[in-house]
């Protein structure tokens, strides 16, 4: 899969995980969209080391599942991580 579509699943993913995610997130929809393309990336490294299951061609139902997973890790690490930081006037 190219560098294209590894773009394209990651955007698609983090909506997809934003969806899925109860509550709000700071960051808007480009930090989701930025941080699904991080997640797709990192779901498919821990899919392949982990379970042998990686990111395979665009159309595979595992490679969606894989990269809808590392998007909903990276958008749980990211809301801990920020959900202190909101500055109040």
């Amino acid at each position: 899969m190219g560098i294209l579509g590894w773009i394209v699943l990651g955007l698609i993913a983090g909506a997809i995980a934003k969806a899925i995610l109860p509550g709000r997130m700071g960051g808007g929809w480009v930090v989701t969209l930025i941080l699904g393309v991080v997640g797709a990336l990192l779901g498919g490294f821990l899919g392949s080391a982990i379970f042998g299951v990686g990111l395979e061609t665009f159309w595979s139902i595992q490679t969606w599942l894989v990269a809808i997973a590392g998007s909903i890790v990276v958008l749980l690490i990211y809301g801990l991580v920020t959900r202190g930081s909101s500055t109040r006037a």
